[in-house]
């Protein structure tokens, strides 16, 4: 099993004081190397080469000067080991011969080698998968992530947003293909379209637990697009239409109904009219045609008597 590297947080010195003696140093050594210069004999050479000695000592101190940002931090090394990250905004001064290490300097960088502790966007390329049912899809998430331990994004991953990516694409095909696209309207199983809080949720859970190592934190995961594929996106779209048709005209039966029973009780309370079976019979027909068909019906007057 892989090796996890615990984050160090280094509590360096204030650049501001090294900076200054540097600048001291780089003064003296230019002074102590022209007086050298002037001067004859074996002193000259000593005095010409300790300025320039302090002149390449200030230069080696300076480059242990570092300036970060607020979100930024630094992950340094040592000669091939973990010295620590620098986390806290400022101006540092630490050891000049430590290196900065980013993998993905290049990427996601906030300038030189430095890695962003920012919230930040992970949008893939639409992918097709297949759902529970089998029927291909094509689906595509946004992920918001952090990093929340320097050191593991750095040297437990050979590059942490290469990383991220190609896990989110795998937390997908995991997720799509256990829940189908829809269900029915009456069902109460969970469907990528319908239940798009609880399959985010699911999601998010699926890819932390794959990012962990990579010390990363994901802080929401939705999916962004989702769609048929295309070979069969107009056969799903005469169904969904059928499935709507049939369910519009569940619901207009059900209103005719209601209505051709409330007509008759009317009729019938109020005594109107006194209709026999068979009138009614034919009565219910009329209505529930004027009030289930298509097209408005074209009304007949009857000027003689309805017997």
């Amino acid at each position: 099993m892989e090796k996890q590297i615990d984050e160090k947080v280094l509590q360096a010195k204030s650049g501001w004081l090294m900076l200054f003696i540097s600048l001291i140093m780089v003064a003296g050594g230019i002074a102590l190397f022209a007086f050298g210069v002037q001067r004859e004999g074996a002193v000259s050479v000593v005095l010409a080469i300790g300025g320039a000695i302090l002149v390449v000592l200030a230069l080696v101190f300076i480059n242990g000067m570092k300036v970060v940002g607020p979100n930024e931090a630094l992950v340094l090394t040592l000669f091939g080991k973990y010295y620590g990250t620098l986390k806290h905004e400022g101006f540092f001064w630490i050891n000049p011969f430590c290196s900065a290490v980013n993998p993905a300097a290049g990427q996601i960088t906030v300038g030189g080698k430095k890695l962003s502790l920012k919230a930040m966007t992970l949008n893939n390329d639409k992918q097709k998968v297949n759902d529970e049912e089998g029927n291909p899809i094509e689906i595509g998430v946004v992920v918001i992530w952090k990093i929340t331990n320097t050191a593991r994004a750095v040297f437990c991953v050979d590059n942490y947003v290469s990383y991220i990516s190609t896990q989110c694409d795998a937390a997908i095909r995991q997720v799509a293909r256990q829940y189908p696209y829809d269900v029915a309207s009456d069902g109460d199983e969970k469907s990528l379209r319908g239940s798009s809080q609880e399959i985010a949720e699911i999601l998010k859970k699926e890819l932390q637990g794959r990012v962990e190592m990579a010390g990363i934190e994901i802080m929401e995961a939705r999916i962004a697009h989702l769609a048929y594929a295309p070979e069969i996106a107009a056969a799903m779209l005469q169904r969904q239409q059928a499935s709507a048709i049939i369910a519009a005209r569940q619901k207009i039966v059900d209103g005719a109904v209601g209505m051709v029973e409330m007509a008759l009780r009317k009729l019938s309370e109020n005594g109107v009219v006194e209709l026999d079976e068979e009138r009614k019979a034919a009565m219910v027909s009329n209505l529930l045609v004027v009030l289930c068909g298509n097209k408005d019906a074209q009304p007949i007057v009857n000027s003689g008597s309805i017997y």
